[in-house]
């Protein structure tokens, strides 16, 4: 636990400094997640490292078992006056051990696919570490617990190209690991780097 809290802690701070210095315009870039400014995505993963058990089981009754309803709340209460606040609250919450009853894989996978949910449309790209995607692919490869992912990949052999990562069986898909983390949790914009004869399908399931 203890190591997983330090690579969510990683990835947290390297999005903080990846966007210091945004314009204000920039922040209303729309982000992968359909609605969504990256400010807004930012926000929820604000809520998220603020956002403890007891606090998550009372918003839940609070918004009568909406649990989308939940998370436009959450973001709401994290997205600051301006986008300076923002990004300073969700700097504060780098250390943060506080989650929602959620799997620490999860969590970590949370602050790596919305980090890219915010780059992507920003033109940042980061060097992850291998085995840190290839702990999110095979977590992500295993469950459908948080997202819809090892249902996205049925019928399907995933082979990263750049690490040891490996799953299923059926059509080939193959590409970097981070685009097949970010393909299985139904991010199409990266299945442009995938290939084999699966790859196709795999993008008519992220649509």
């Amino acid at each position: 636990m203890t190591d997983l809290w330090h690579l969510i802690h990683t990835e947290r701070a390297a999005l903080a400094d990846d966007l210091t210095g945004l314009s204000e315009e920039r922040w209303a870039t729309p982000s992968l997640c359909t609605g969504l400014t990256v400010r807004e995505v930012l926000a929820h993963l604000t809520a998220a490292a603020r956002l403890g058990a007891v606090r998550w089981l009372a918003g839940v009754i609070r918004c009568r078992f909406d649990f989308d309803r939940q998370v436009a709340m959450r973001l709401a209460e994290q997205l600051g006056a301006d986008p300076a606040e923002t990004l300073a609250r969700f700097r504060a919450s780098v250390p943060s051990r506080t989650k929602p009853p959620l799997p620490l894989r999860a969590m970590l996978g949370e602050t790596v696919v919305h980090g890219e949910d915010i780059r992507r449309p920003l033109g940042i790209r980061r060097t992850y570490p291998v085995d840190v995607l290839t702990r999110l692919a095979t977590y992500y490869a295993s469950t459908d617990q948080v997202v819809l992912a090892k249902g996205r990949i049925g019928a399907l052999r995933l082979e990263a190209s750049d690490g040891p990562f490996t799953a299923g069986a059926g059509a080939l898909v193959t590409g970097p690991t981070l685009a097949l983390i970010m393909a299985m949790t139904g991010r199409g914009a990266y299945c442009d780097e995938l290939r084999g004869e699966g790859a196709e399908l795999l993008r008519e399931r992220c649509a």
